[in-house]
């Protein structure tokens, strides 16, 4: 798959632009391009981060649940006839 973006302009502001100065004078990147691209890795491994820790949240909920007899349980044939209707 090939997605081409094109932005020809941006405004983030002085405090973002002074953000980005530091990082490429630090070296961790070397222009403000490769800082965007960083950033959006970043932003995306902590959405997939936030999402794994809500599934993990759910499922210990649920498995409390089935601990304290709250939530029923079946067995791996239960579902198997269940499906099969």
């Amino acid at each position: 798959m090939y997605i081409a973006l094109w932005i020809m302009n941006i405004s983030i502001g002085p405090p973002y632009e002074a953000v980005i100065k530091r990082i490429i004078e630090k070296g961790y990147a070397g222009n403000q391009t490769e800082v965007i691209r960083q950033a959006i890795l970043a932003y995306e491994r902590m959405l997939e981060d936030e999402e794994l820790m809500l599934v993990h949240r759910a499922v210990t909920v649920e498995v409390s649940g089935i601990e304290a007899k709250k939530t029923p349980s079946y067995s791996f044939d239960e579902i198997k006839k269940l499906l099969k209707g």
